[in-house]
């Protein structure tokens, strides 16, 4: 499986095959298919392997989170590592193969999921209490911070600028949570109630839901 990782960073999606995953774990081909049948099966057990790696390894630094800042902080540092160790990009190749490969599609997306679920249980944390959670939705609100940092690493290569200006925007948005977060309980009270009146009258189809079930 590492093989598998070491091949896609190497090679490509497009490049990949026994051939080339052998060669870079140091071993016949046929292994391959003795062990997984198929070389879709392997890449599907090395993108799930090495994304449980990298989401344990952040495990405690997301449990330590107490704002939307610091998570946005965290992601910056996750970003900028994931990176420079070549993780994203693997992760982007895998995304491409996924888009016209039935076996790799479903594997990636419970990859990702590992991320999800993660960025999701911070999210409940931090908005626990807040007049926002009336309004916000957890679970896609971890997808969106998921997607857009993968989405970061694509832009990154083309527009290294108009990515630093979509990070600050996301800055822009920690700040107004903070200050809504630090409203006193007339205020609050007043906000929740016109999130509530909002909510109430949104137009069918544009209603936020309070939360949304898993695909």
């Amino acid at each position: 499986m590492d093989g598998a990782v070491l091949a896609i960073r190497r090679h490509g999606i497009a490049g990949v095959s026994a051939r080339t995953v052998a060669a870079c774990a140091g071993v016949n081909q046929a292994l391959v298919f003795y062990h997984f049948g198929t070389l879709d099966d392997l890449l599907a057990a090395a993108c799930h392997a090495a994304t449980a790696r990298r989401v344990a390894a952040y495990h405690t630094r997301f449990a330590a989170v107490g704002s939307l800042r610091e998570l946005l902080d965290l992601g910056r540092e996750l970003h900028e590592r994931e990176r420079a160790e070549g993780n994203l990009g693997v992760l982007a190749q895998l995304l491409a193969g996924a888009q016209s490969d039935d076996r790799l599609a479903p594997a990636t997306a419970a990859a990702l999921r590992l991320w999800v679920d993660e960025i999701e249980q911070v999210l409940r944390r931090l908005l626990a209490g807040s007049p926002l959670a009336e309004l916000a939705d957890p679970v896609g609100l971890a997808r969106t911070v998921a997607a857009g940092f993968i989405g970061l690493e694509l832009y990154d290569g083309v527009d290294p600028s108009g990515a630093q200006d979509a990070l600050a925007a996301l800055d822009q948005l920690a700040v107004l949570v903070d200050v809504v977060d630090d409203l006193g309980p007339i205020a609050r009270r007043a906000l929740r109630s016109r999130l509530g009146q909002r909510r109430r009258t949104a137009p069918i189809g544009l209603d936020l839901p309070r939360s949304a079930p898993d695909p």
